[in-house]
């Protein structure tokens, strides 16, 4: 490389990598526990990727808030578990983690007489400090939460607890108007006076916060272990397909046939049905009533729900602010790669050589083509036999952020025909649907090009052949050096016969002395 580039430049569209970065390192098994008013929670994040894996993942339902409304203090027999757990989850981070745990607790403590006391104990007992927060850092924590999954995204973050609800807004990943509210579904269970007295203090306390709020009619995400039993059900209800709750989508008119589904059905039926806690069930219908009234209000264009809250936005706190800038999903696909293929960094080269054929799109489209082109081969250990279908579960399933459902279909499609020649015959074949014929057609002509760029080059820096793509004219020329002209055998002419089917053009090859 020439002395006078910017490195950064050299890298052009994927950028430098920021693993060896020491502030980034840092972030290598980072603990979290969160002391929720329903749930105590620990979360082991692991590796310097912008969109960060969970290495582990431990929830114990102590249910702290129960009766709190009621006694002033903390459920006596939720406390006792809670400690236990805590007792438990430090000595896994004993042994996990490379640095001390982070612990916040939030209304249920804070709100508690005893909630100090309880602290206290916990500290003497395990070592731990618990950071009690009140309810506008909650909301704040919950709302950059969210921007680590959704860069640059704007409207209002709505995460609901056992004893609270916050709402905060976002813009131009900055967090905005924040307020904090007693409408978490183990404090309206213990209100006077059944349902009519109920939903007469939910409406009360929403009028004041889109008071406090104001016009909020962009996006609205939901944060919170009962918002997204509300959408398991909602899936069960539609038949959803994939059953990943990140980045799934509602209306306000799904929610409102969801909250009748509920309505008609037995709740035990429905949990088993839907793999819903008997805790978090028995909370869903005061959580129902709560969130129609949030959409009657504030009018979202669209709800999306969020995997990511409070123990999310404690680790976007710790990240330097270049790694907060970078594309969760690429970030992701990288450290995968780094990890995992067997050539790390090919995958760069791949994406420069196949470029020609999306030279059309546009960017939001092009990093789809990056995140395949760095996990073209992560999976190669997978048996050859199921060695497709591992990619695409893994692209459909795998904890990413910045990834719509739809987007998912596509990267899993183009990885699962990185390996396979057809789509039909998998058990895979209700997710297609999820995105259009002319998407899967993009996705197959973007998998069976890797297929092919990979067959030419073993090296990274190996001198790369050129693809001309005329798309009006249905021509495909490729240009080789004489160093890959052996390369380019029986099973290479093959696959990029396959490739120019998909296509439906002509092929012309040349080689380049």
């Amino acid at each position: 490389m020439d002395g006078n580039t910017d490195p950064a430049q050299d890298w052009g569209p994927f950028q430098r990598p920021l693993f060896e970065d020491p502030s980034t390192r840092d972030l290598s098994r980072v603990g979290v526990v969160d002391v929720g008013s329903n749930s105590v929670r620990l979360v082991v994040f692991d590796g310097a990727a912008r969109s960060p894996a969970y290495f582990y993942n431990e929830k114990i339902m102590c249910a702290l808030g129960a009766g709190l409304s009621e006694t002033g203090r903390l459920n006596p027999e939720g406390r006792a578990r809670a400690l236990d757990a805590i007792r438990r989850f430090q000595e896994i981070a004993r042994q996990i983690c490379h640095a001390e745990l982070s612990a916040v607790a939030t209304a249920a403590v804070r709100e508690a007489d005893d909630g100090p006391d309880f602290c206290e104990e916990v500290l003497r007992e395990t070592g731990l400090k618990i950071h009690v927060i009140d309810g506008a850092e909650e909301a704040r924590l919950s709302a950059q939460g969210v921007l680590l999954g959704w860069p640059g995204s704007y409207g209002l973050v709505c995460d609901i607890g056992g004893s609270s609800m916050e709402l905060a807004e976002i813009d131009n990943d900055t967090v905005g108007k924040r307020v904090t509210s007693a409408l978490g579904p183990l404090k309206l269970r213990d209100i006077k006076g059944g349902k009519k007295g109920r939903r007469a203090y939910i409406n009360s306390v929403l009028d004041e916060l889109k008071e406090t709020m104001g016009r909020q009619r962009n996006r609205l995400f939901l944060v919170g272990g009962s918002w997204r039993a509300i959408a398991r059900i909602d899936m069960e209800r539609r038949g959803y397909p994939l059953h990943v709750l990140h980045e799934y989508r509602m209306t306000a008119r799904s929610i409102t046939a969801t909250a009748k589904y509920i309505a008609d059905n037995d709740l035990e039926e429905l949990r088993q049905r839907c793999g819903v806690s008997a805790n978090r069930m028995s909370l869903v219908p005061y959580a129902i009533d709560v969130l129609k009234g949030v959409i009657r209000r504030f009018k979202p264009h669209d709800i999306a729900v969020s995997s990511y809250g409070i123990r999310e936005g404690l680790l976007y706190e710790q990240m330097p602010d270049a790694l907060r800038k970078r594309d969760p999903l690429i970030e992701a696909a990288r450290f995968a790669e780094s990890k995992d293929a067997r050539l790390p960094g090919f995958g760069k080269s791949l994406y420069g050589f196949i470029l020609p054929l999306f030279s059309g799109w546009k960017e939001d489209r092009l990093r789809l083509v990056k995140a395949a082109c760095l996990l073209h081969d992560v999976s190669w250990r997978a048996h050859p036999d199921y060695r497709a279908e591992v990619c695409f579960d893994n692209a459909t399933r795998a904890n990413l952020g910045g990834l719509r459902h739809s987007e998912r279909v596509f990267l899993g499609l183009a990885l699962l025909h990185r390996y396979r020649n057809k789509r039909e015959g998998t058990r895979f074949e209700n997710l297609y649907d999820l995105i259009d014929d002319k998407t899967q057609l993009q996705a197959e002509i973007l998998g069976k090009a890797m297929r092919f760029g990979a067959m030419l080059w073993m090296d990274k820096s190996a001198e790369m052949g050129k693809l001309d793509w005329r798309p009006k004219k249905r021509h495909l020329t490729l240009t080789l050096p004489t160093s890959a002209d052996a390369l380019f055998g029986e099973v290479s002419q093959a696959r990029l016969q396959s490739l120019a089917g998909s296509l439906d053009a002509k092929v012309m090859v040349k080689i380049k002395g």
